[in-house]
C-alpha cells in the first residue's frame, strides 16, 4: 500500500472554488459541523449531513492521524421550538424541567440514529446550555467593539459595521431580511440586523445577563463553540446548503468583528438538498422520514433499511449534488452491498480463516498502478468523490471474484473507510452458505415467474465465477446445481 500523504482537495463554499487543502496545523486539524436541534427525532436530510462528515471526518484521520483531528459537533437545546414542544409534550412540569426531558429524549435518539447509519461520535459534542457564559463573553466583544447595540431589552448584530458582510452567501447588505428567529422591528438600524440576546419572559428559559435576564439568538451558539473548542479561527466549518444563509453567513459576522481576525474557518463545506421520490420532502405531502422511521418501521417501500444501506444510498451521489431518495435507489444500495459481502465472504473463504489478509496481498487495478485502496483514498481526496470511490470499490468486488487471495482486504478496508462494514449481519457465514442462498432465491423467482430476478442473480453469480445448471429432480421439479469455473 502506498504510504505517501495523498494531498486533498475541497470545493470552498467562500471562494466557490476547489483548492488544495491544507490545514493551519497538521497536527491539530480542526472540524466543526452544526449539528441537531433536538426537538424532534432527526430527519433523513439531517441523516445525510451527518454521514458527509461523518465521511470527512474519516478522511482527515485516515490522511493525518486519529489522534491529530478534532471533530466538533454541537447540540442545540434551548430554541422556540423546544420550547413549544416541552408545553406540548409536559405541560404539568416546570418548564425548564420539561425542555430537559425533550432534549435528553431526542439528543439519545439522535445518538442512536446517525450511530445506526455509521456515523463515529465526534470528539466534542458541546451543548448550547453549557456554554451560555461563553456566548455572553462574545456578545460582550462586539458591544464593546460597537458591533452590537441593546434595544428593546435586546441585543443586535450591526451589519452595517460589517463592510464585506455577505460574501458567504453573496448577498448584497441591502437585499438581506433578518436573519435571526425574530420578526423585522421597527427597533432594528436596520433590517439585517439579527438578534444576539433576547428577554425571555417569566414562562421561558432563561440566564441572568449584563442584558437582563434572557436566552442567546441561534448564531451566536455555533460562533462561541467553536472558539472554545477549536479556536477563533479554525479548518473547516461544515453543514448542509440550507445553512448557508442565515446561519453561516451571520457566525461568519459575529466571529470575525468580535476577534477581528480575517476568518471564523478557511474552508466552508455545504452538502446539497434532499428530495424524495422527486419531490421536497414535506408533512403536509405526507413524505416526511425520520431516520429512526426508515430503520425501525415501514412506512418507507414497505419494509425497514438497515443503516449501512442508508449510508452507501447517501454515498451514491456526491455530496454537494441535490440527492433523490427513492425506494429504488435503496434497492440499487442493497444490491451493491450484498454483492461486496459476497466478495468479502468469498476472500474470508478463500484465504481459510474468519477474516481476509492484511494489505500486503494487494494488486494494482488502476491503469496507473495504484491498488484499489489507494485509488479510493484519491477519490475521496478530490473533494469527497464517493461516486468514483464506489465505483472503484466494485471493481474490487469483482477483482476478488477473479482473484480472491488478492483483494480481500483492500475491499474490506476500502469500504471501512466510507463507514460501511461488509461482515455479513449473520456474522459467520460463509461463502457457501451465501451462494446457496442466492441459488435458493433464483429457484424462487423461476417458480413464481419473475424471470428478470432470475436473469439478475445469475449474472450476479456468473460474475463471481459461479456456473449454474437447471434440472428436473427425480420429482420431476425443477432443481438448479452450482460449480466455481476459474
Amino acid at each position: 500500500m502506498n504510504t505517501a500523504k495523498p494531498q486533498l482537495q475541497f470545493h470552498n463554499t467562500l471562494t466557490r472554488s476547489k483548492a488544495p487543502f491544507v490545514p493551519m496545523d497538521e497536527t491539530n486539524v480542526r472540524l466543526y459541523a452544526c449539528g441537531p436541534t433536538v426537538y424532534d427525532f432527526a430527519h433523513i436530510g439531517n441523516g445525510r449531513a451527518a454521514i458527509v462528515f461523518d465521511l470527512l471526518f474519516r478522511l482527515l484521520r485516515h490522511v493525518y492521524g486519529a489522534e491529530h483531528v478534532t471533530y466538533v459537533r454541537n447540540i442545540t437545546d434551548v430554541d422556540d421550538k423546544i420550547n413549544a414542544r416541552a408545553l406540548r409534550d409536559y405541560p404539568d412540569l416546570p418548564l425548564n424541567e420539561a425542555i430537559r426531558k425533550v432534549t435528553e429524549t431526542t439528543a439519545a435518539q439522535y445518538q442512536k440514529d446517525v450511530a445506526a447509519l455509521g456515523c463515529l461520535e465526534p470528539n466534542i459534542q458541546p451543548r448550547a446550555t453549557e456554554n451560555i457564559a461563553e456566548m455572553q463573553a462574545m456578545i460582550a466583544r462586539l458591544l464593546a467593539r460597537g458591533n452590537a447595540y441593546e434595544t428593546n431589552g435586546e441585543v443586535l448584530f450591526r451589519t452595517r459595521s460589517m463592510p464585506d458582510y455577505g460574501q458567504l452567501s453573496g448577498r448584497n447588505l441591502e437585499d438581506n431580511l433578518a436573519g435571526a428567529r425574530i420578526a423585522v422591528d421597527a427597533h432594528k438600524e436596520d433590517p439585517a440586523d439579527f438578534v444576539l440576546w433576547k428577554l425571555s419572559s417569566p414562562e421561558e428559559p432563561g440566564w441572568d445577563s449584563p442584558w437582563g435576564r434572557g436566552r442567546p439568538g441561534w448564531h451566536i451558539e455555533c460562533s462561541a463553540m467553536s472558539e472554545r473548542y477549536l479556536g477563533q479561527t479554525f479548518d473547516i466549518h461544515g453543514g448542509g446548503l440550507d445553512l448557508i444563509f442565515p446561519h453561516h453567513e451571520n457566525e461568519i459576522a459575529q466571529s470575525r468583528c468580535a476577534h477581528g481576525s480575517h476568518a471564523m474557518a478557511n474552508v466552508w463545506m455545504h452538502n446539497g438538498f434532499l428530495q424524495v421520490e422527486g419531490q421536497k420532502m414535506s408533512k403536509s405531502l405526507g413524505n416526511f422520514f425520520t431516520i429512526h422511521q426508515l430503520l425501525e418501521t415501514t412506512d418507507f417501500g414497505g419494509r425497514k433499511w438497515p443503516g449501512e444501506v442508508l449510508r452507501l444510498a447517501m454515498l451514491m451521489t456526491h455530496y454537494r449534488e441535490p440527492i433523490d431518495f427513492t425506494v429504488k435507489r435503496l434497492e440499487e444500495a442493497e444490491h451493491i452491498l450484498i454483492r461486496l459481502r459476497r466478495a468479502r465472504n468469498m476472500a474470508m473463504h478463500a484465504m481459510g480463516g474468519e477474516d481476509v489478509p492484511p494489505f500486503a496481498a494487494d494488486r494494482p487495478i488502476a491503469g496507473d498502478g495504484a491498488s484499489g485502496y489507494d485509488a479510493v483514498v484519491r477519490s475521496l481526496g478530490e473533494d469527497l468523490n464517493t461516486v468514483a470511490a464506489i465505483q472503484t470499490i466494485q471493481a474490487l468486488a469483482t477483482a476478488v471474484f477473479e482473484s480472491p487471495q488478492n483483494y480481500g482486504a483492500a475491499l474490506v478496508q476500502s469500504a471501512l473507510l466510507l463507514g460501511i462494514s461488509l461482515e455479513h449481519p449473520k456474522a459467520r457465514q460463509d461463502a457457501k452458505e451465501l451462494i446457496e442462498d442466492s441459488v435458493a432465491a433464483r429457484l424462487a423467482a423461476l417458480n413464481s415467474k419473475n424471470f428478470a430476478e432470475a436473469d439478475r442473480i445469475r449474472s450476479d453469480l456468473a460474475e463471481q465465477g459461479i456456473a449454474l445448471m437447471d434440472y428436473k429432480d427425480e420429482a420431476g421439479q425443477r432443481a438448479t446445481k452450482w460449480e466455481v469455473k476459474r
